[in-house]
C-alpha cells in the first residue's frame, strides 16, 4: 500500500476537491449564507454522525435505506452518518431550541452521506446548504422560503433557473374520489410522476380521463392553475388548487421574474411533506439543483409546521460560470513586507520567495503567478 496510485484510489462516489474548485465552493457557500442570514437566518451546525435513531425521527423516517451506520466504541450504540440536514435541524429545532421564539428561522451548510449514488447524481457524498423557517403554518411562509430561495440563486450568479411547485397530497385525494382501488391508485401515481401517458390512458373511464388532464396540465404555472381550475374536483382537492393560486399570486407579487411551473403529479421524494412543495432547476444542469416544502416537526406533545429549501452544492456549481482567475504576484526572496502587504491590500494574491533564483520572472511563471514584483510594482510575466 505505498504506491501513490493507490493512496489517490478513493471509493466510488466519492472525490478530492482541487484548487481553485474548492475554494469556488466554499465562497459559493458562503455568499448563500451570508444571504439567508439578510433575511434573520442564524446558522447552526450539527454533527456529521447521529444515533441512528435521532437521525431516523420524525422526517428522517424515510432515510434508513441510504444511510451508513457504524458502531459507537464508546455508548455501544448503532449511529449513523446523515443523509439529510434537515433532519437534523428539526431535531435542534424540537429540542435545543424548543424554547425560542417561533418562528424559528435556522440555517445551516454541511456534508452528507448516502449509500447509493442517484441517477443523475454519481456523487454519494456532497454539500447542503439550506434554510428551515419552523412555526408557521401560514402560507407567507412557503412564499418566504421560495422567494429568498431565488434571491440566493441569483446572489451566487445562478442564471436560468425555475422553480416547480407541486402538491403531494393532491393525486391520492383525487384518486381517492374517483373510487381507484389501492393498487390502482399506486399505479396512476407512479404514471403521472413518471409522465407515462400510455399507462394512464390504458385506465380509461372518467378515472384516466382526470388523470389524463391532470398530466397534460403540468407546465408554466398560470396555464396549469387554469387547467386545474377547470377539473371536476373533490373539495378537498380544490382547497389544496386554491392554496397553490395564492401562494403563486403571493410570489408574483415577492419576485415577479421568479419562473413558476406546476407539475399537480410528482411526489416522489417530496414522501415526509405534508403541504405545498418545490423543486428548482438550472437551464442545461440535469436533475434538480435545490428542492423544499412543507414537513411536520414532531414535539412533545404533537407536532409543529415547518417549511424549509435546501441546495444540492455539487449540481448548483455545475449552474455557475467558472470564476475568473485570481491575480497573484510573485515576490522574489528579500521583497519588502510592506511591499507585499500593500499589493495585498489591493486585491492581489501573493507568493513569496523563500530563496534567490537566477530568474525571477522564470520563478513566478513556474509556480503559477501571472506577475512578478520588480521595480516597486507588479510586472506581468
Amino acid at each position: 500500500m505505498t504506491d501513490p496510485e493507490t493512496h489517490a484510489l478513493l471509493p466510488e462516489g466519492l472525490h478530492d476537491t482541487l484548487p481553485p474548485a474548492a475554494e469556488f465552493e466554499f465562497q459559493t457557500i458562503a455568499t448563500l449564507l451570508s444571504c439567508f442570514a439578510q433575511y434573520g437566518y442564524e446558522q447552526v451546525a450539527p454533527p456529521l454522525v447521529e444515533f441512528e435513531e435521532s437521525l431516523l425521527a420524525g422526517v428522517g423516517a424515510a432515510e434508513g435505506r441510504r444511510m451508513f451506520r457504524l458502531m459507537d466504541p464508546v455508548s455501544s450504540r448503532m449511529m449513523g452518518v446523515r443523509t439529510d440536514v434537515t433532519t437534523q435541524v428539526a431535531r435542534i429545532a424540537a429540542t435545543r431550541l424548543t424554547g425560542s421564539p417561533r418562528p424559528t428561522r435556522l440555517c445551516y451548510a454541511g456534508q452528507v452521506l448516502r449509500v447509493e449514488s442517484g441517477q443523475l447524481r454519481s456523487e454519494r457524498e456532497f454539500g447542503q446548504v439550506g434554510i428551515e423557517l419552523i412555526g408557521s403554518g401560514s402560507l407567507n411562509a412557503e412564499a418566504e422560503v421560495i422567494g429568498l430561495a431565488g434571491t440566493a440563486l441569483q446572489a451566487v450568479g445562478t442564471g436560468d433557473f425555475s422553480v416547480d411547485l407541486t402538491v403531494p397530497k393532491l393525486v391520492p385525494m383525487i384518486t381517492a374520489a374517483l373510487g381507484l382501488s389501492p393498487s390502482d391508485a399506486d399505479a396512476a401515481r407512479i404514471a403521472l410522476d413518471e409522465k407515462d401517458m400510455a399507462a394512464i390512458t390504458e385506465i380509461g373511464g372518467a378515472a384516466g380521463s382526470t388523470l389524463e388532464a391532470l398530466l397534460r396540465a403540468a407546465g408554466p404555472a398560470d396555464r396549469a392553475l387554469a387547467a386545474l381550475g377547470a377539473l371536476d374536483l373533490p373539495s378537498e382537492a380544490k382547497m389544496l388548487v386554491e392554496q397553490l393560486q395564492a401562494l403563486v399570486d403571493r410570489l408574483h407579487e415577492r419576485a415577479p421574474a421568479l419562473t413558476l411551473t406546476i407539475d399537480p403529479g410528482e411526489f416522489r421524494r417530496f414522501e415526509y411533506h405534508s403541504g405545498i412543495c418545490f423543486t428548482v432547476f438550472a437551464s442545461g444542469v440535469p436533475g434538480e439543483i435545490g428542492r423544499g416544502g412543507r414537513y411536520d416537526v414532531s414535539v412533545e406533545g404533537g407536532t409543529e409546521p415547518a417549511v424549509g429549501f435546501t441546495v444540492y452544492v455539487d449540481a448548483l456549481l455545475r449552474s455557475l460560470p467558472r470564476p475568473a482567475r485570481s491575480k497573484y504576484a510573485y515576490l522574489p526572496a528579500g521583497t519588502p513586507a510592506d511591499a507585499g502587504q500593500a499589493l495585498r491590500d489591493a486585491g492581489w494574491r501573493t507568493v513569496q520567495g523563500l530563496e534567490d533564483v537566477s530568474d525571477d520572472a522564470g520563478e513566478a511563471r513556474r509556480l503559477g503567478c501571472s506577475h512578478v514584483y520588480s521595480g516597486g510594482k507588479p510586472v506581468e510575466v
